[in-house]
């Protein structure tokens, strides 16, 4: 007996990666692999319910696929912008008509939305002075819509001595997210750099790893004050001041002491 089911085969399907408020293409090759014509083929997508809306029509037709030929369907698919890197199933109907028969097959297909993570970086001191103790606070920013797995920062000191570890596992870090590290450091010259090697993966679980040199502000200690950043200490000022007034006073009761003697023997003679 004819199996009439097999008269029109999906050849193949062809998808391309898709990243978030993308557009992609799917595109189908049908062939007929019977003796015989299919007449009204038709190709629809259900979109319903997923993060993917079609650009054009999400269904296509042909009149007829002669026997022994093939056909090929091309949609276009937007993703969502904020639609989630994964693996998705996109349901499908196809329906055809042969000998005066309908037929209609449904099945999915396979898309896959990528994302890749776009990482920034900065740098803020809190008191930069030369030959002080200072805390480095660094800022990874992740900007992409895919998140940075297995994150490590490994800083290489320029400049400065290291007073905490030169190495931190930070873990991942989401789309649109942050994390902050701090390292405390003395600052031997006036020139220093913050520079650090940053290894993570990525959607595809490929290593990916990016370097950081950046310049770093140093003040003298003169500066520093004149800038704010510290206060002067006034500490010995206050000191000679106190002592000062003490001998002071000290000077001004033996002065008085004497004049009220020499008083008192002034009045006995």
């Amino acid at each position: 007996m004819l199996n009439l089911a097999s008269a029109l085969t999906i050849n193949s399907i062809s998808t391309d990666a898709i990243s978030p408020g993308q557009t992609s293409k799917i595109n189908i090759e049908l062939k007929n692999t019977l003796d015989d014509d299919v007449k009204d083929v038709s190709f629809s997508l259900n979109l319903v319910n997923l993060p993917f809306t079609s650009v054009g029509s999400s269904e296509e037709s042909i009149e007829k696929i002669n026997e022994g030929d093939e056909e090929d369907f091309t949609f276009s698919i937007k993703a969502a912008n904020d639609i989630k890197p994964g693996d998705y199933q996109v349901s499908y109907i196809l329906s055809y008509e042969i000998r005066n028969e309908q037929k209609q097959r449904s099945g999915s297909i396979g898309i896959t939305v990528k994302a890749d993570s776009e990482l920034s970086f900065s740098v803020s001191q809190d008191k930069p002075i030369k030959n002080q103790e200072d805390k480095i606070i660094f800022k990874v920013i992740n900007k992409g819509f895919g998140d940075a797995k297995f994150v490590t920062v490994k800083l290489i000191p320029e400049g400065f001595t290291l007073l905490s570890e030169n190495e931190v596992y930070i873990g991942s870090i989401d789309s649109d997210d942050f994390e902050t590290l701090s390292f405390n450091v003395i600052y031997k010259t006036d020139k220093p750099t913050f520079s650090a090697i940053i290894e993570y993966k990525d959607f595809d679980n490929k290593k990916l790893i990016k370097t950081v040199n950046i310049p770093l502000i140093i003040y003298s200690k003169e500066k520093a004050i004149e800038l704010g950043l510290i206060s002067k200490n006034n500490a010995p000022l206050y000191a000679a001041i106190i002592i000062s007034l003490i001998l002071i006073f000290i000077l001004y009761r033996v002065i008085k002491r004497r004049m009220r003697q020499a008083k008192r023997n002034k009045s006995e003679q």
